[in-house]
């Protein structure tokens, strides 16, 4: 399907230069001479390389449609995940890198969001946010609760995020998986 460049946003999949990549980062241009542009950053989904490429505003692009279907995490090993078809009951293994960093957050029963490509897996999306519990941080100093400081924490699973002084070991903290953030206090 075809797209014009100024319509390009982050997490499109788009074909290019024969292979498949993803748009991370856009920005558009206008320069005070000459036309205007995007500037693209994007990940080619098969070996993870990246580059930075600028498209003309009159330029269209091919913007690839991805099958969706649900999955289950089931188990970790070694580097490998494997994900059961939650229709089919189908299992399927993938490398820990297809997952990038949101890999840290998986939780064995989690249901996932796969996309795929003429039958193969090209990336997983995991909730946005997710509720975790604080494994360890800083004691609150007194005083540190009058201005917006934030002390460091890690999570049960090891991730290090940034949270308020009154957040203590033990509390279930909501946290956004891709920005590695604390969002709020988990009800």
């Amino acid at each position: 399907m075809k797209m014009s460049a100024v319509d390009i946003r982050p997490g499109n999949i788009l074909e290019y230069q024969g292979g498949l990549w993803r748009a991370v980062k856009i920005q558009h241009t206008q320069p005070g001479k000459g036309g205007a542009y995007m500037q693209v950053e994007l990940k080619n989904l098969t070996d993870g390389r990246k580059t930075n490429e600028r498209f003309r505003s009159a330029e269209t692009v091919e913007k690839v449609r991805l099958d969706t279907k649900d999955f289950q995490f089931l188990y970790a090993e070694g580097d490998d995940l494997t994900f059961m078809d939650t229709v089919t009951y189908d299992q399927t293994n993938l490398s820990k890198d297809l997952l990038g960093e949101a890999a840290d957050f998986l939780t064995d029963g989690m249901d996932v969001t796969m996309e795929l490509y003429e039958d193969k897996p090209i990336s997983v999306q995991l909730p946005d946010q997710i509720e975790a519990v604080i494994a360890d941080t800083e004691a609150v100093v007194k005083g540190q609760t009058a201005s917006s400081s934030y002390k460091p924490a890690r999570l049960e699973n090891g991730v290090r995020i940034m949270v308020p002084p009154f957040i203590g070991v033990g509390t279930r903290v909501v946290v956004d998986v891709y920005a590695r953030e604390y969002v709020r206090r988990a009800e």
